[in-house]
């Protein structure tokens, strides 16, 4: 890998942008493509699936062989609210290969104890992610049910891209959510990509169900992002 190709790569892991350096392995000539950036023909589709399922490999087509090898940032969760669906959502998120953070202000809620061995912060959302910004690669799932701490992650998520946005509460409450996000400016198509009631509807019952649905909703997020509604099943 020649030094200037390496230096925009490890500029755009820094950046926690996804990059893949895709290698003509008969001539050797390598080059570098950020995720969405347009690559023409087959070799584009291939490259948009390898960034979708994170992993390597050569690939044959036009009669001759490409290396594509993947650089993803570490997928994280973004938590906002200590509540009993998160402490049953940490553990499953982290066996699932994702990066957890929690976020309460509510100190009587956000404890230690409750929360051992995860990155806690009790302090309000619009606080902490001055100094944690969100991007492309987080998932956020607002679960206290409280707007004056759901409400500004939510709108942060929407504006920055994150891949999966989701909001705990009934389609009442959320009707009421999709006026003030209304108020703030966003559309529907922004507002229509938060999952709400939060997770996939398989009847879940308890926190620990909940938080079942809610992480097979981010998985399939996570691994189906950049593909059309068409093309999701």
């Amino acid at each position: 890998m020649d030094r200037n190709l390496l230096e925009r790569l490890n500029a755009a892991r820094a950046a926690r942008t996804a990059a893949a350096v895709v290698t003509d392995l008969g001539t050797g000539q390598g080059q570098l493509v950020l995720e969405g950036e347009s690559v023409a023909g087959e070799l584009g589709e291939e490259v948009s699936a390898r960034f979708r399922s994170g992993k390597a490999g050569i690939v044959e087509m036009g009669g001759g062989s490409h290396f594509i090898n993947v650089y993803l940032p570490p997928p994280r969760v973004v938590i906002i609210g200590a509540v009993h669906i998160s402490q049953a959502l940490c553990p499953m998120a982290r066996i699932a290969g994702f990066d957890v953070s929690v976020i309460d202000p509510r100190t009587a809620f956000a404890t230690p104890d409750r929360f051992e061995g995860v990155d806690l912060v009790a302090d309000w959302p619009e606080d902490v992610l001055k100094a944690r910004p969100l991007d492309a690669y987080t998932a956020v799932a607002a679960v206290t049910h409280d707007p004056k701490i759901d409400d500004f992650p939510l709108a942060e998520a929407l504006r920055t891209g994150c891949f999966y946005v989701g909001a705990l509460g009934s389609r009442k409450t959320h009707a009421k959510r999709v006026e003030r996000l209304a108020a703030e400016g966003f559309g529907p198509e922004q507002i229509g990509r938060i999952s709400a009631p939060i997770g996939l509807d398989i009847g879940a019952a308890n926190p620990g169900e909940i938080a079942v649905a809610v992480l097979a909703d981010i998985i399939g997020a996570f691994r189906r992002r950049g593909l059309a509604a068409g093309e999701a099943a």
